[in-house]
């Protein structure tokens, strides 16, 4: 991701933190050195002491005598403004959903979000270390808007555990489009609500009888069809915005060049296709998401069968 110009140190807090949250680094864990810092991060020792302080001062790590610094047994809060201060966590995050919403996630950077919360830049970074930071909490918010059901109706039928899952994942990404863009499977946002769906899917697939390792290839599948399908929202609402034009009056625009395509017949099967009229086919993608979904999850049942 991109950092633009946030402070080199920021960054390091920003992924420390991270990996404290997601339980990557425990209570007593020892936390990389200053030096370690430094060769990690390429950083200067100055860079490297004011990440490991701001961590002190926010109470996620301590010094331990003979150790080093430690993630800490207790960790304390992240203390926010007060009311008269500046916005507190929750409203950062809410705004920045709502600024990528509405903007797109291009558009969302430190600088536009400062702005529309009326305080510095500076000032923002006391909330969050970046906006790789600020994706993760933004995730997790929108993917908390529609929890799953309980551990019961998981156990009961895997098919319908696997669907709900992918159907409240098509939820998320209808209604925040940006998100699709977000969420990665090489390197995968520590988004505990994400997360949860990866839980679900794999302890569901477990008890129908794949092995583990299948199971998690089976969910990462499933995650890459609702994503996949996804990321083209955020792009068809854009162009619709510039062009003032929809995917339906787009085609229709397109059909002469289409004939002078296909005139030569070389695509002989496409117009066949093209024959039997524009309704003869469904584009939207929430029937392509349906479609792809059910093929996947008859091709799970085979091979658990």
């Amino acid at each position: 991701m991109q950092h633009g110009t946030e402070p080199p140190y920021q960054r390091i807090v920003a992924r420390l933190r991270v990996a404290i949250a997601a339980g990557q680094l425990r209570p007593g864990d020892r936390v990389p050195s200053t030096r370690e810092l430094m060769r990690s991060y390429n950083v200067a020792m100055a860079t490297a002491t004011k990440a490991l302080n701001t961590l002190r001062q926010e109470g996620l790590v301590e010094p331990q005598p003979g150790i080093g610094t430690v993630v800490a047994r207790r960790p304390r809060t992240r203390v926010t403004a007060t009311p008269d201060g500046p916005a507190p966590l929750d409203r950062v995050v809410s705004t920045g959903i709502r600024l990528a919403d509405t903007e797109g996630l291009a558009a969302l950077s430190m600088r536009r979000l400062a702005a529309a919360l009326g305080m510095p830049t500076m000032t923002l970074y006391r909330h969050v270390a970046g906006k790789e930071e600020l994706l993760i909490l933004m995730t997790d918010a929108v993917f908390g808007e529609s929890p799953l059901p309980t551990a019961d109706a998981r156990a009961r039928d895997w098919r319908a555990a696997v669907a709900t899952s992918a159907r409240l994942q098509w939820g998320v990404y209808r209604r925040h489009p940006w998100a699709a863009e977000v969420m990665s499977f090489t390197r995968p946002p520590m988004a505990e609500r994400a997360m949860a769906h990866t839980e679900w899917n794999l302890a569901a697939l477990e008890r129908a009888g794949l092995p583990l390792p299948v199971a998690m290839h089976a969910t990462i599948m499933l995650a890459n069809h609702v994503r996949g399908t996804a990321v083209n929202l955020e792009w068809e609402a854009a162009a619709e915005q510039d062009t003032g034009v929809d995917n339906v009056e787009w085609f229709t625009a397109q059909e002469a060049r289409f004939a002078r395509i296909t005139a030569g017949g070389q695509f002989p099967t496409m117009e066949k296709l093209a024959a039997l009229g524009g309704d003869s086919v469904d584009y939207e993608l929430d029937t392509i998401f349906e479609f792809g979904l059910t093929r996947l999850l008859d091709g799970l049942a085979a091979l658990i069968g």
